[in-house]
């Protein structure tokens, strides 16, 4: 059920209802990163409302987490060598946040920060093997032969890379899903089947998708997110 903001606010304990209703007009409430300055707008317990920029609750816990569509040419890292673009220049900066994993400088999409280094361990532990969804345009349509390769396991550096889920879009288009991390691994199996990437997105990791986020967007997860990945 949606509930007005303003009585979601004060219930959180954030301030009255008619300060609640100040923050609204002057802009500083955020819905699931979208600002709001209706007072009659409505959100549900489940959406993820900041003040200020900063998540409702996350000063009892210090936690927070965010996923970014990363575009290319941005590398996942907190600062650059060669003054290249990072994650970091998409995000706030008033807590200070770690990228969960690795997306290449050439590839885009979904990708992770926070601050909590336990659950960004039980992401990226190979153990867990959290699946990863990418979308690869390559040279040359592969066979289903081909196909069949990847999806058995192809050799990366002497040893052969987990089985995988590999389908066919359609033309040039695959989608691979993967439940281990390896250094430019996709773009590394594609090649040694004959089909180099052209591009390359990561969609998903385990049930969170980019959805409608456009690139060099972000916002921040819900608890039932966080919860379900970690």
């Amino acid at each position: 059920m949606e509930i007005r903001l303003q009585k979601l606010l004060a219930a959180a304990g954030v301030a009255s209802r008619r300060k609640a209703e100040e923050m609204i007009r002057a802009g500083r409430v955020s819905v699931n990163g979208v600002v709001v300055t209706e007072l009659g707008a409505k959100a549900l317990a489940c959406d993820v409302l900041a003040v200020d920029g900063k998540p409702v609750g996350a000063e009892k816990s210090g936690k927070v987490y965010i996923v970014l569509n990363k575009p290319e040419k941005v590398v996942t890292t907190a600062s650059d060598q060669f003054g290249r673009a990072t994650v970091m220049d998409y995000v706030p900066r008033d807590v200070r946040l770690f990228p969960v994993g690795r997306l290449d400088y050439d590839t885009s999409g979904l990708i992770f920060l926070t601050n909590d280094g336990d659950w960004a361990y039980r992401l990226t532990h190979p153990k867990h093997e959290v699946a990863k969804t990418y979308i690869a345009d390559v040279r040359g349509e592969p066979s289903e032969e081909v196909l069949d390769v990847l999806r058995s396991g192809v050799e990366i550096d002497g040893r052969l890379t987990a089985p995988c889920e590999v389908v066919l879009l359609g033309g040039a288009k695959v989608k691979i899903i993967l439940r281990e991390g390896r250094n430019r691994q996709v773009r590394r199996m594609f090649e040694v089947v004959g089909h180099s990437v052209v591009r390359l997105v990561r969609v998903a990791v385990g049930e969170i998708g980019l959805g409608g986020l456009a690139s060099g967007k972000w916002r921040y997860l819900t608890e039932d997110e966080v919860r379900g990945l970690g």
